[in-house]
């Protein structure tokens, strides 16, 4: 999401569908202020993005030309924090431009070098420039890397023949903030025609299945564990049942009713399992409070965290979400484990049970 469509975009009804470069926002930077004031927050960022074939000295390559605001485009997206050559845009009205390393690569380009873009502006005119590379910049992500070139946004509006115009406005923020962010930018653009705010998952819908994918798999794994602890605890109670087969059958002889033993054998398990929950979720908070001070480190890991600009720790979190759910589910799966204990100790027959070593 950083690194190309931020948490949620306004555009015009359509484009999503079909990026056509007269489907534009009119006054995009207007409504990109009002929408920053409108929930108080500052990575909100205009961009427009064209199509053109872009040359060297020695090759001739179709990309994506994406023109943005350099300022609003660092609280926004990580690729300002990736180049591994050279430097970031410097302002809004430069011209110049910073390329992808695959496509770098192909054009037989390095920082420092021109490139030539021809394209079709919005009215039909030639979109034609000479631009320097100042930078390249390497997400590790080969598609973003061969087919986009970024340009200063007040460059690509000149060149494209856009105006005041844009094609996105894209907001970042935190994610647990997204549905205070969404109502506020609803009521400011209902009375703009045709504009729409997309979320994330309607940007991105691969991206939103490989989640449910991944949150599936990991469910799944999770499940396996409950079963295993559900049939530890089950082989744990029965045996202690079996152990006591005499003692039970004592206490049936003196006239104790068989739902009562069942009730105490109930009893014993679930505190049992309340006892190993409490403190499972005791010792697991207080270690998980721990790291998401200090972090969790892998060898190698700050190397493949400066590349792709992510933090070289991992910091868990620690709320009711993550830490009652889990527990819970076992301690259940350890009280109905015991049903079968219970019911075991309800044929027991006295004479029988007394008999036995």
């Amino acid at each position: 999401l950083a690194l190309v469509s931020g948490q949620m975009q306004v555009q015009v009804a359509g484009y999503l569908d079909d990026p056509q470069m007269y489907r534009s926002i009119p006054e995009a930077d207007q409504l990109a202020v009002q929408i920053r004031k409108a929930i108080d927050l500052e990575a909100v960022s205009p961009r427009a993005y064209g199509f053109a074939l872009v040359s060297s000295e020695k090759r001739t390559l179709g990309v994506q030309i994406s023109g943005v605001e350099p300022y609003y485009e660092q609280l926004i997206s990580t690729i300002p924090g990736l180049i591994s050559s050279g430097r970031y845009l410097s302002s809004a009205s430069a011209n110049e431009a910073v390329i992808g390393s695959t496509l770098a690569r192909n054009l037989k380009l390095a920082a420092g070098d021109e490139l030539t873009l021809l394209g079709s502006g919005r009215d039909g005119s030639m979109a034609a420039a000479v631009l320097p590379v100042v930078g390249i910049f390497n997400t590790g992500n080969r598609e973003i890397d061969r087919q986009i070139i970024a340009i200063p946004l007040n460059s690509f509006r000149q060149i494209f023949s856009m105006g005041n115009d844009a094609h996105s406005i894209i907001i970042g923020g935190q994610r647990d903030r997204e549905e205070q962010y969404k109502k506020a930018i609803s009521t400011l653009i209902k009375d703009r025609d045709k504009l729409v705010l997309l979320d994330w998952e309607t940007l991105l819908p691969g991206l939103k299945q490989v989640i449910e994918a991944d949150f599936f798999s990991a469910w799944f794994m999770y499940a396996v564990l409950i079963i295993l602890v559900a049939f530890s605890m089950l082989n744990t109670i029965l045996m202690s049942v079996l152990e006591r087969t005499h003692e039970f059958g004592i206490l049936l002889a003196l006239g104790v009713r068989h739902s009562k033993l069942g009730r105490i054998i109930l009893t014993e398990s679930t505190l049992l399992a309340l006892t190993g929950m409490v403190i499972g979720i005791v010792a697991g908070s207080l270690l998980t409070f721990y790291f998401s001070k200090t972090g969790i480190s892998y060898p190698g890991m700050e190397e493949m965290s400066a590349r792709f600009n992510l933090p070289p720790l991992i910091l868990p979190e620690v709320s009711l979400r993550t830490v009652i759910p889990g527990p819970l589910a076992v301690f259940l799966a350890s009280v109905l484990s015991s049903l079968y204990p219970v019911w075991h100790m309800r044929k027991l027959n006295p004479v029988q049970a007394m008999q036995a070593a």
